[in-house]
């Protein structure tokens, strides 16, 4: 894996108009310029927030790429959530997870996103 040169392409997604352009217009040639994995760029090619957020990308880096493929906030939180339950605990980077976590809900619709646990605490 090579979460270095998959948080620096969303740094400069983050902060190059053109880049953002590139990834628009030819994503292929884009991401041949980063070192990537396979499951990284697959990962970047259909958008899998999850994933990504799985494979340690920094969530303030993350968040930007979401609103940029057009997922809102509440979407974005869940797709984190959703990546947990599908892919497993977040692998490395500053979320790495170092203990089982309890098995999160999916949310089935927006207005789950925003309904809390029995106890009324996330």
């Amino acid at each position: 894996m090579s979460l270095y040169s998959l948080q620096k392409l969303m740094y400069h997604l983050n902060r190059d108009p053109k880049v953002r352009t590139r990834l628009r217009d030819e994503p292929a040639a884009l991401l041949d310029e980063y070192e990537l994995a396979t499951e990284e760029r697959n990962a970047i090619e259909s958008g899998d927030v999850g994933l990504l957020y799985v494979l340690g990308v920094n969530g303030q880096l993350l968040m930007h790429y979401a609103a940029f493929i057009g997922l809102e906030w509440p979407e974005y939180l869940q797709a984190m959530r959703n990546g947990v339950v599908k892919h497993g605990p977040v692998r490395a980077g500053i979320y790495a997870m170092t203990t089982e976590a309890p098995a999160p809900r999916v949310a089935t619709n927006s207005e789950d996103a925003f309904a809390l646990p029995p106890g009324g605490a996330r």
